[in-house]
């Protein structure tokens, strides 16, 4: 059977768009949208392959652990269960889900690595919309959701060593910036992400500059 790849993007697309359309926590539709095109821009300059990497980027988000009790497979399943219906190749239904099982930060301590160029392109494009302006933006968005102070001097940032530490963790937002958002850009996999990181990691030192200073 022949797959018409434009169609199942766009089917896809579509599915995603109405399941997460008004969400509120940063990890909406337009989240999912800036990473899908963020990823294209990557995989093209990098030559990973585009269907994969559109794929996963669409459905990274799908249900995100932090959402669902801390499950970290009810996304994969309900990427596979999607494309299946779309009758995706299994191999490439299996590279997606591995890159959905992947994609996550599990904490400063904890060490995980991207197995495809494709992996890699997906995880830099989620990262990326993880920092910079619009990675501030979510941060204290997420924040809010949760509930969590804006910023505690009583309470330090911590160096989580285990996914179930980071998990649980409940400090202030601020913290969050000195136990994910600064370390991300010396995580980036390929070199068109590493580029951009630069510019958005120095926008996030300057608003914490700023930050601490009217603090």
């Amino acid at each position: 059977m022949s797959v018409n790849k434009g169609l199942i993007i766009e089917k896809t697309s579509d599915y995603v768009r109405k399941k997460l359309g008004g969400e509120v926590t940063g990890h909406d539709w337009w989240h999912v949208y800036r990473v899908w095109k963020t990823a294209k821009y990557i995989a093209r300059r990098e030559k990973a392959d585009l269907f994969v990497v559109q794929l996963a980027a669409l459905l990274h988000d799908i249900a995100d652990w932090k959402f669902h009790s801390g499950s970290e497979t009810i996304g994969q399943r309900l990427a596979q269960e999607w494309l299946e219906k779309l009758h995706v190749d299994k191999a490439i239904i299996s590279h997606v889900c591995e890159i959905i099982k992947e994609m996550s930060f599990k904490g400063a301590g904890v060490k995980s690595k991207m197995r495809t160029l494709e992996g890699m392109a997906v995880q830099d494009a989620d990262r990326l919309d993880a920092i910079g302006a619009i990675g501030i933006a979510r941060t204290f968005a997420y924040g809010g959701h949760k509930g969590r102070e804006i910023y505690n001097p009583n309470i330090k940032p911590q160096r989580h060593t285990t996914f179930e530490q980071y998990k649980n963790s409940k400090g202030p937002t601020i913290n969050h910036f000195y136990e994910k958002l600064l370390l991300l850009k010396g995580r980036m996999n390929t070199k068109t992400a590493k580029r951009i990181a630069e510019k958005r990691h120095k926008f996030m030192e300057q608003f914490l500059e700023r930050f601490f200073r009217e603090v």
